[in-house]
């Protein structure tokens, strides 16, 4: 039995929090068959699970450690499961406990698009398979590929989401942050900007559809050797969040060609889709999702000191300037660059130290 530590302690109670944590994970466990399973950490990503590979005499799986005060494995579960309902590569769920936050999951392999990258595969058929998934899943009726009761992404949620720029990032640069005249004219000029018709269809969003988040699985065929994760956010929203997050990658640069034939591909099997209108979504959207990540990257840092996302910032800058300069964005370009001068659109100075 683990004892209650002196209070007082703060390291003290954090090895005890952990040690009843992991006494937990190993209990559940033993109920479902893996009490010997060795177990291997994973990277983790920008939440707060955790991932472990189990081997078992030959059998393996992934545990999903998902503190329940902090993270909420249901989005998750109802996810994978209407996913694989439709026919899709998500990982088989093998076992859940909801309140404890613990889930045992298919192991899809090592391949994931980011690493297949590393090692010299070619980008446009990666990216054309990614891409020939959103096309079957956005062939389909919304009454198919959305389940019951999930949420849609509304404009306040947008303009939460873009929030994070100025709530986060721009007090890491100038120590003050910006003026509520600012920060109201930037809301305003976001809810001018996703307010107006993107001109696209709804369908299910997967929110973080990019090549971390992508596998390929060996001995499948066709979009089923396309295996999904990190789907739990998922939402109701345009069809083209989910291209833009490909081909826009906070991560990596994508080159000029693939990202064209992504976008070739797509609007090829869609002729009803303006292409005009396509090309404005991809903009807004582009631009939006980029100033929601940069802020999401500072926050990581200073709240969560987690640095390894720093790296990434400047590149993202690229991709939201880029994307405001198509001509709707202007009014977002002109308080860019009225509220956050060139120079700053990097990692700000002292950050990484202070983290």
């Amino acid at each position: 039995m683990l004892k209650t530590p002196v209070l007082g302690s703060a390291k003290n109670w954090t090895r005890y929090l952990m040690a009843k944590r992991q006494k937990t994970i190993q209990r559940f466990l033993e109920i479902n068959g893996w009490s010997n399973a060795e177990r291997i950490k994973l990277g983790g990503d920008a939440s707060f699970r955790s991932y472990y590979r189990l081997k078992d005499k030959g059998r393996g799986a992934i545990l999903m450690d998902a503190p329940p005060d902090l993270e909420q494995v249901d989005p998750f579960l109802k996810i994978a499961r209407h996913l694989k309902s439709l026919g899709y590569s998500a990982p088989s769920i093998f076992a859940a406990n909801r309140g404890l936050g613990l889930v045992l999951l298919e192991d899809f392999g090592e391949n994931t698009f980011t690493s297949l990258l590393a090692a010299g595969e070619n980008e446009k058929k990666l990216y054309l398979l990614a891409t020939d998934f959103l096309i079957d899943l956005h062939s389909r009726p919304l009454n198919q590929t959305v389940p019951n009761n999930l949420e849609q992404y509304t404009l306040n949620k947008f303009i939460a989401e873009v929030s994070l720029l100025t709530d986060w990032f721009v007090p890491a640069f100038n120590n003050w942050g910006l003026s509520e005249k600012s920060k109201l004219e930037y809301e305003l000029k976001w809810r001018q900007l996703i307010g107006l018709d993107l001109g696209v269809p709804q369908n299910l969003v997967l929110r973080d559809y990019h090549v971390d988040n992508l596998m390929r699985l060996e001995g499948r065929v066709g979009i089923a050797a396309c295996g999904l994760l990190d789907f739990q956010d998922a939402v109701v929203g345009p069809v083209t969040y989910d291209l833009i997050s490909l081909i826009e990658d906070a991560r990596r640069d994508v080159s000029i060609e693939t990202a064209e034939s992504v976008k070739k591909n797509y609007l090829s099997a869609f002729p009803n889709i303006c292409p005009n209108q396509f090309r404005r979504s991809m903009a807004v959207l582009g631009a939006q999702r980029h100033a929601k990540v940069i802020g999401i990257f500072t926050r990581l840092c200073v709240r969560d000191k987690k640095m390894v996302y720093l790296e990434h910032i400047p590149r993202v800058w690229r991709l939201f300037e880029n994307a405001c300069n198509h001509p709707e964005l202007s009014i977002m370009k002109t308080w860019i660059d009225e509220n956050i001068p060139a120079k700053y659109r990097c990692i700000p100075e002292g950050l990484a130290a202070s983290c």
